[in-house]
């Protein structure tokens, strides 16, 4: 079966229709807006339900009929194209990997200690509770590209029941 050719759209169409795909993936950030209005629990619950999982949908039908199936596929396999190119590499250098792992635990370890901290309620805590959780939050994501694709394929594997480890003995 030949792959379909990818044929890029009219400029225009490309512009309008890139910018609903992108819009429609930003959708779910009004969020916190609708959470901070004085709205009841219900209409929150919903407006946020429709921003979180129908409208970026809506948004990326009304993307590809602006486009067209070929501009469509154009549009995907550019910008997934450029995320893959910069994405983390499969290899990376030992002290890479050994960096990644530290800011890799440094969250967890936050995660597990700060719940005990809130309990002796130190103060500290407390008041930049918030900046703690976003930063450990941030720094995950950064450990996961900072240890590359290889160690993505291990967490992968955690999920797949029928894996198996296997170990390279190294003579260090």
């Amino acid at each position: 079966m030949m792959k379909q050719e990818e044929k890029a759209p009219s400029k225009g169409r490309l512009f309008l229709g890139g910018a609903i795909f992108i819009t429609g993936f930003l959708v779910p950030l009004l969020i916190p807006l609708v959470m901070k209005t004085n709205w009841s629990t219900t209409v929150k619950s919903v407006v946020s339900g429709i921003l979180a999982i129908g409208l970026p949908e809506v948004f990326m039908l009304v993307a590809a009929a602006v486009l067209g199936k070929s501009g469509f596929q154009y549009l995907k396999s550019n910008l997934f194209g450029w995320f893959k190119k910069h994405g983390p590499p499969d290899l990376v250098s030992k002290t890479r990997y050994r960096i990644g792992l530290v800011l890799f635990m440094i969250p967890l370890l936050i995660g597990v200690v700060l719940p005990y901290l809130l309990i002796v309620e130190i103060e500290l805590v407390q008041l930049y509770m918030r900046y703690f959780t976003i930063s450990g939050d941030v720094l995950l994501l950064i450990s996961l590209f900072v240890l590359g694709g290889g160690f993505w394929d291990k967490i992968r594997s955690l999920f797949i029941y029928q894996s198996k480890a296997i170990f390279n003995d190294e003579a260090k």
